[in-house]
């Protein structure tokens, strides 16, 4: 009998991760605790995921509440949190419907065949491509992969979703000429291409998209899966860019840890599902949606002000600091390019209790978006020592 955790982990788990030499059991806000007890500052919140931390009360507490009533009806019934959430989420953004799934990548999913029903119906047959930029990513379903712009992605699962096209991010014309080239029914993107380097895009760039699907009679399809929920000091992205998309996804935060998807429906796209054109076994589940409306909540003006705030003092501190070459970002989702290699600096801020991950070769912060402030500029600290050797 296998009683190691590590070694338990790799006889029985599919090897898909590489995966620290840590194993967390348990924590409270920013403070997480491994197996022997070492005290960690967690700066990726289970990759932008934990809104609030760990074992956030708010959160909990819906949780409980509902497990206490129902569990689970199945889409066939109507449910309360799930009519709570849409509401909520119309409201906040002005959109119309909403379509829960799981995860981002079904939210993506849904916003793909949203837009290709749409179009098929506003613009007959052949306008089925979507536009996505190089370097984006969209998740790791097959067709949400094929949407992805990064060649690492595209192998071993041949043959790929047709349908998908990749532009330059912030050059517009290379848009233009893929929809002159191809009959297309969307632009997707996101605002900050999280696993392509926790870069922000052009905000003349992204009016210029929107101009162009208008012109075009294409959606405008705004993936905020990551950048969603507070993360950029804004309930959503968009609004920071001044753009009205016509589908936003969003997944990550917006449970508190639990797994939640949402296709956000706005004018153009409120009528575009019908009966049995899309669903989802678990999309609306009572319980990972009363977390949402929990979450959701407390994302005021007061805390989004604090996001901003944050994410100020973090630029400051990091930008021209001895060892960092570039910050990069929106809010407090934030690049860090290191001059030494980003494994040597995450391996330090490790043994130093501190947790950030990375995204291709930069440190990546995703903190909490409620962190202490003492527990922030620790982190920071830690970071800015390890970045210089020191």
């Amino acid at each position: 009998m296998i009683n190691n955790l590590k070694e338990k982990d790799k006889a029985y788990i599919a090897d898909t991760y590489a995966r620290f030499d840590l194993a967390l059991v348990s924590g409270k806000g920013s403070l997480v605790y491994d197996e022997n007890g070492k005290e960690y500052i967690d700066l990726a919140t289970g990759i932008a995921v934990n809104t609030f931390g760990v074992a956030d009360e708010g959160v909990k507490n819906a949780v409980i509440a509902q497990f206490d009533k129902i569990q689970h009806t199945s889409n066939l019934y109507y449910s309360e949190p799930c009519a709570v959430l849409a509401e909520t989420l119309c409201k906040r953004t002005g959109a119309k419907k909403v379509f829960f799934g799981n995860s981002g990548a079904e939210a993506n999913e849904c916003a793909i065949k949203v837009a290709r029903k749409w179009s098929l119906e506003a613009n007959g047959k052949g306008r089925y491509t979507i536009i996505t930029l190089k370097n984006s990513f969209h998740g790791r379903t097959l067709t949400t992969l094929s949407a992805t712009g990064q060649d690492v992605f595209h192998q071993y699962f041949d043959p790929f979703t047709e349908g998908f096209v990749f532009a330059e991010a912030n050059n517009l014309e290379s848009v233009k000429a893929l929809v002159k080239q191809n009959g297309c029914a969307a632009v997707m993107i996101e605002l900050v291409q999280g696993e392509g380097g926790v870069m922000a895009l052009d905000p003349a760039f992204v009016k210029g998209v929107e101009a162009l699907c208008r012109e075009k009679n294409m959606l405008l399809i705004i993936d905020e899966v990551q950048t969603g929920n507070g993360r950029t000091g804004t309930l959503y992205a968009y609004e920071q860019y001044g753009v009205q998309p016509d589908i936003v996804t969003t997944a990550k935060g917006l449970g508190g840890g639990l797994p939640i998807g949402a296709a956000i429906l706005f004018d153009r796209t409120e009528n575009t599902l019908t009966h049995g054109s899309h669903g989802s076994t678990f999309g609306g589940n009572p319980i990972a949606c009363a977390a949402g409306a929990a979450v959701l909540e407390r994302i005021d003006e007061t805390l989004l002000k604090e996001v901003r705030e944050k994410s100020e003092y973090v630029f400051k501190e990091l930008r021209g600091a001895d060892g960092i070459e570039s910050v990069s970002g929106l809010g407090l989702m934030i690049g860090i390019q290191t001059k030494k290699p980003v494994d040597e600096v995450l391996q330090a801020c490790i043994r130093a209790g501190v947790l950030p991950i990375k995204a291709k070769q930069k440190l990546r912060l995703l903190p909490a978006l409620n962190i202490p402030w003492e527990l922030l500029k620790k982190g920071i600290e830690t970071i800015k020592q390890a970045a210089k050797g020191e």
